[in-house]
C-alpha cells in the first residue's frame, strides 16, 4: 500500500510530574492533529505562540478520506510553508465532467483562466497531507505534539481551561488559557462542554473504494447519475497519487454495511464499473452524509474546529476545506486575543463568520444530497425531469447538483468597513484576496503577501501620493518606483484598480475594506474595526 505505516513514539512529558495546584500552564492546547489542528497549531506557532498539540493516537490515520484540497487551502498551507510540497504529490484538475447513463451531460473547468500561482484543485491522501504538516512541526519549536495523550476531562475556570489528559503512564493535568477542539466528527470535548449537533443525518449510503491500477483515464472529476454499471444509483471517480482511484458508488439505505465492505462483495461492482478485475483495494470504507453543526462553535475558553464543529457531506470537498478556513480565521485572531492587542471579544467574529460559513456549506451539501439521493417520488421525478432537461438545454444543465465544488467564504462580518464608492469589479469586504502575477510574471501577489508578513496589510495603487499605514501595517505597492509591476494586468483588473485605490486585507488574506483614495483617518478607523478594537 501507498500509505506510510509510520507510528508517533509515545514519550513521558515533563508536566506528568507536575500534580495539583503545580500543573502546568500553556497559552493554547488544541487538541486533534488531523489537518485543521495541525494547520491551526503550525499557524499560531508562526505566529510566536507556544502550543501544546495532543492526540490520542500514535499514528496518522488510514484510508484516503478527505481527499481534494482547493486552491484556498493550498494558498494557507503556502503560508504555513507545505504548500509546494502538497502540490508536487497531489494530483492537480480543474476539470469535471457529468453523466448521465453512458452520456456525458456536460464539463466545467473550476478555473479557466491564466495567472494563478495555484490550481483549483488537487487530488491528496489524507495520510500524506497530514505526515507533510507533521514534518512541518517538527519544524518548529514552539509546537509540543504530544501522542497517545487523551483528553478524559475538561473543567472551565474564570481565566482558564483545566484539561485531564490520559496517557500510558497514567492521568496528568494541565491547564490552558485557551482549548481549541479540532478532535473530529465524534469530538469528546464537544460532549464535555454539553454541547451537541442539530442538523440532518440522511440514510442514504455510499460505498467508497480506493483501488490500483494503471489506467488512461484523464486528471478529472467524473460523476455519473444512472451509470450502466451502476444502475439507478450515483458514482463517482477520481485519480489520486501512486496510481490510486477513488471510487464512490452509492447505496441503498438498507444495505448491510458489514456485507457491502467485504472485498469479495466489493470486487464485482468494481470490475462491471472499469471493465475488468486487474486493480487491488488499498481500503474500503462506507458512510453515511451528516450536516449538522454546533449551534455555538465557542464555549467559554473552548473554540470548536473542523469536523468538532460542523459535518456536511463529501461531496463537494467543503468538510475538509472548510475546517482549514476555520484554522485561518482563528489562528490570527486568537494570536491578537492572547497578545492582548484586541480584545477577547474578537474571538467572537470567528464564530459569526464561521458559522455562517458552515450554515452555507449545509445548505449546499443538503442540496446536493438531495438530487444525487433523492427520498421522495416529487425529487425523484424532478430529478429525471432535470437530468433529460440537461441534455438539451443550458440552463438545465445548471441544475444538476453532483458535488458544487468548495469555494472561499465571503463573510458578512462586523470587522468589515463598507464602500463608501462606487466598484464595478474586485473583491469585496468580506471575500478572500484573488490571487494574480506581478513582478512580470516572476512571482504572485499571495508570495507578496507572505513576505509582507502575518499582520493587516495595505495593498495599494500608486498613484504618486502614498499614505503612510497606521503602525504594524504591511505594504504591498503596485506601480510607482518601487512596487511590484503589474505588466499582465491582472492585479489592477481583478481588483478594478485605478490610481489610488487600496485595499486594506486582515492577517488571513480577507479584505477589511476597500478605497478609492484613502485618508490615513479612515485606515486606522478600518485597522480598528478588522481588530474588533472599534
Amino acid at each position: 500500500m501507498a500509505q506510510s505505516k509510520t507510528q508517533f513514539g509515545y514519550r513521558r512529558h515533563a508536566d506528568q510530574d507536575r500534580t495539583g495546584a503545580d500543573a502546568a500552564e500553556h497559552p493554547v492546547v488544541v487538541v486533534g492533529a488531523g489537518p485543521v489542528g495541525l494547520s491551526l497549531a503550525i499557524d499560531l506557532a508562526q505566529r510566536g505562540q507556544s502550543v501544546v498539540l495532543l492526540d490520542d493516537a500514535d499514528r496518522i490515520g488510514e484510508g484516503s478520506r478527505a481527499i481534494c484540497f482547493s486552491k484556498r487551502s493550498l494558498e494557507y498551507w503556502d503560508r504555513l510553508g507545505v504548500g509546494g510540497r502538497m502540490v508536487d504529490k497531489g494530483v492537480v484538475w480543474s476539470v469535471g465532467k457529468i453523466f448521465h447513463g453512458a452520456s456525458q451531460l456536460y464539463q466545467f473547468n473550476l478555473l479557466p483562466e491564466e495567472g494563478h500561482k495555484r490550481p483549483a484543485f488537487i487530488n491528496l491522501q489524507q495520510f500524506y497531507a497530514e505526515a507533510y504538516l507533521v514534518d512541518r512541526v517538527q519544524d518548529l519549536p514552539a509546537i509540543d505534539l504530544r501522542w497517545r495523550n487523551n483528553v478524559v476531562g475538561l473543567e472551565q475556570r474564570n481565566d482558564h481551561v483545566v484539561l485531564m489528559i490520559e496517557t500510558p503512564d497514567g492521568l496528568y493535568r494541565i491547564h490552558a488559557n485557551y482549548v481549541v477542539a479540532c478532535d473530529g466528527a465524534r469530538s469528546s470535548l464537544r460532549q464535555m462542554v454539553g454541547a451537541e449537533f442539530s442538523g440532518q443525518a440522511f440514510e442514504d449510503q455510499f460505498l467508497i473504494a480506493d483501488v490500483k491500477m494503471m489506467a488512461e483515464f484523464p486528471t478529472e472529476r467524473w460523476f455519473w447519475f444512472d451509470p450502466p454499471f451502476h444502475a439507478g444509483r450515483s458514482a463517482l471517480l477520481h485519480k489520486q497519487p501512486d496510481d490510486i482511484w477513488r471510487i464512490d458508488l452509492q447505496l441503498s439505505p438498507d444495505a448491510d454495511p458489514a456485507a457491502e465492505k467485504r472485498p469479495e462483495n466489493v470486487r464485482p461492482r468494481i470490475a462491471r464499473m472499469l471493465g475488468h478485475d486487474k486493480f487491488e483495494f488499498e481500503w474500503i470504507s462506507l458512510y453515511k452524509f451528516q450536516c449538522r453543526r454546533m449551534e455555538k462553535f465557542i464555549h467559554g475558553r473552548v473554540v470548536f474546529a473542523g469536523d468538532a464543529a460542523h459535518q456536511v457531506s463529501p461531496f463537494g470537498a467543503r468538510g475538509a476545506n472548510s475546517g482549514l478556513e476555520d484554522a485561518e480565521n482563528l489562528a490570527w485572531k486568537l494570536d491578537r486575543v492572547l497578545r492582548k492587542t484586541s480584545p477577547q471579544a474578537l474571538l467572537e467574529s470567528y464564530h459569526t463568520e464561521r458559522s455562517d460559513a458552515a450554515d452555507e456549506n449545509i445548505r449546499e451539501s443538503t442540496r446536493s444530497t438531495d438530487f444525487m439521493a433523492p427520498v421522495s417520488r416529487q425529487e425523484a421525478r424532478l430529478r429525471r425531469a432535470v437530468l433529460s432537461l440537461a441534455r438539451e438545454t443550458e440552463f438545465g444543465k445548471r441544475m444538476v447538483n453532483g458535488g458544487r465544488l468548495s469555494v472561499p467564504s465571503i463573510y458578512d462580518s462586523p470587522l468589515s468597513t463598507a464602500d463608501c464608492d462606487a466598484w464595478r469589479g474586485g473583491p469585496r469586504p468580506g471575500a478572500s484576496m484573488p490571487d494574480a502575477p506581478i513582478a512580470g510574471g516572476s512571482t504572485f501577489l499571495s508570495d507578496a503577501f507572505i513576505k509582507a508578513g502575518k499582520r493587516f496589510t495595505l495593498l495599494d495603487f500608486a498613484n504618486g501620493v502614498a499614505v503612510d499605514p497606521p503602525v504594524g501595517v504591511g505594504v504591498i505597492r503596485i506601480g510607482g518606483n518601487n512596487g511590484y509591476s503589474d505588466s499582465a494586468g491582472l492585479v489592477g483588473a481583478r481588483y478594478d484598480a485605478e490610481p489610488g485605490t487600496a485595499y486594506l486585507l486582515r492577517p488571513d488574506g480577507y479584505v477589511a475594506a476597500r478605497f478609492r483614495r484613502p485618508t490615513r483617518a479612515a485606515l486606522d478607523a478600518a485597522v480598528a474595526r478588522a481588530a474588533g478594537i472599534d
